[in-house]
Parts: C-alpha cells; sequence; structure tokens
C-alpha cells in the first residue's frame, strides 16, 4: 500500500497548514517538465512582445512569470496532475470529491531580486469558499538562495481563516501578512513538493543565483469553486476524485 503522505505528515499539515513530502516526482517526468515550462515562458514573452508590455498583471518579463490555464495542451502536466502519487495526496486531504482548480508554472530568474510577499492563495478570491489544496512542486533544487517558499504555520499567523489582502503597489501583489515572522523556509529538492492550505501564509525571497527557479504550483479544491454568484467555474472544476472513485485514467506512463 502506498506511502506517499504519511499520518504524520498529514497531522503537521492539520495543524500547521502544510508539510513536505520527499521523492514524489520521477526525474523522467521532472525534464519533460522542465521542457514545458520553457515552453510557455516562451510563448509568453512573445505574447508581451506583441503587447508591448515588461509588465502583464503579475508577470514580470525576464523576471517573474505566473503562467496558468495550460495543462489541457500539456500531456506532461496531465502525467503529474493525475499520477497515482497526487491522486494519494489529494484524496487523503481533500478526502473523497478531488477537482483540479488551477495549474500553473511559477518562475523567477536568474540574478533577479523579485520577491513574492507574504499572502494567502485563498486571498486572491474575493468571495468566500472553502480552503482548497495548493502542491507546490519545484523543478529545480530549492532553498533561501534561490527563493523558495517560505510558510507560515497557523498558529503563528493567528488565524486559520482567510483574511481581506491589500494590494501591493508596483507589483501587483496582495498582501495578507505584516508581522516580523520570517516564516519556514522549505529546502527542497527536484521532485519534491510542499504541500500548503490555501489559507496558509506563504512568501518567497529573491533569487540570487545564476540560474531560473521554476515551480509548478498544482492546486486542487474539494468541490468546485464557482466565480460569485454564477454556477461558471472561476478556473478549472475538472473532477479527479468522485465519491472515492477516479474519473481520470491513470496517465499511461503511471500505470
Amino acid at each position: 500500500m502506498s506511502t506517499i503522505l504519511s499520518n504524520e505528515q498529514l497531522k503537521q499539515f492539520q495543524e500547521d497548514g502544510f508539510c513536505i513530502v520527499k521523492n514524489v516526482i520521477p526525474q523522467e517526468l521532472l525534464n519533460r517538465l522542465r521542457d514545458e515550462c520553457q515552453r510557455f515562458m516562451k510563448e509568453k514573452d512573445e505574447e508581451m512582445d506583441r503587447k508591448g508590455v515588461e509588465v502583464d498583471e503579475i508577470n514580470h518579463k525576464g523576471k517573474r512569470y505566473f503562467i496558468a490555464l495550460r495543462y489541457k495542451d500539456s500531456e506532461t502536466m496531465q502525467d503529474l496532475i493525475f499520477s497515482k502519487q497526487l491522486e494519494e495526496i489529494t484524496r487523503k486531504i481533500l478526502g473523497e470529491d478531488v477537482f483540479l482548480f488551477l495549474e500553473q508554472f511559477v518562475v523567477k530568474a536568474a540574478d533577479k531580486g523579485m520577491t513574492f510577499s507574504w499572502h494567502q492563495d485563498s486571498g486572491y478570491l474575493d468571495f468566500d469558499h472553502k480552503p482548497y489544496l495548493s502542491v507546490w512542486c519545484p523543478l529545480d533544487d530549492v532553498n533561501e538562495d534561490n527563493g523558495t517558499v517560505y510558510l507560515l504555520p497557523y498558529k503563528d499567523a493567528g488565524t486559520r481563516d482567510r483574511i481581506e489582502h491589500e494590494l501591493q503597489e508596483g507589483t501587483n501583489d496582495k498582501v495578507g501578512y505584516f508581522g516580523d515572522n520570517p516564516g519556514v523556509p522549505a529546502i527542497l529538492n527536484a521532485g519534491d513538493v510542499a504541500l500548503f492550505s490555501s489559507t496558509c501564509f506563504h512568501r518567497s525571497g529573491s533569487n540570487f543565483t545564476n540560474k531560473s527557479r521554476r515551480v509548478l504550483l498544482l492546486q486542487y479544491s474539494a468541490e468546485p469553486i464557482l466565480k460569485e454568484g454564477s454556477q461558471e467555474p472561476l478556473y478549472w472544476a475538472d473532477p479527479f476524485v468522485v465519491k472515492g472513485e477516479r474519473v481520470k485514467a491513470v496517465p499511461a506512463s503511471q500505470e
């Protein structure tokens, strides 16, 4: 029986809002995901060139990228999103119903000082919703030198609930925590993952190295997250597990 996410890790997630899981993504799949990330970054640069802009929402050309909603164009991404490993993790945390909510590549370019401010992922949704799960998958080894994620335990944040965030001028980041706690840095090898609730505060530091720091962020919910006052999904509401039964075929590479 698979034990990717142990009972001890699950307990930490429930108490602190996050935990770390080692060796989740196989090397061969990591290599393919890196290639996909580079492909989508190139496309984003070309899009900003056509617009004649250096900043597009929270994307900053050559500095920081958030490239979302592309998994249907990538069999490689699907191989991870609907893998056996992610099925076990999401079911243990979310229960008998699991939906893909959002996926995005998050990249900090080499030798760039851009940070990402303290926030809850739920802080970017301006309406009440059930907390969802973020699976932070580094495609490169990450540490404090290249801009890893820092996580704030619930007890240090003083809340488990979504709170209103403030928009930060110049970056378009939303900020929800203004204390001086530095948080817990996630020191991970490529292939490890950080799991955190959408109400867990986190931030990321600058990348001071000469290589990009690439991450694939996957987010899953226990129920479809809809636009406020609508029956239309905010992003995705693609079923993965419904009433305890897997509804997505196992990717060929996972069989």
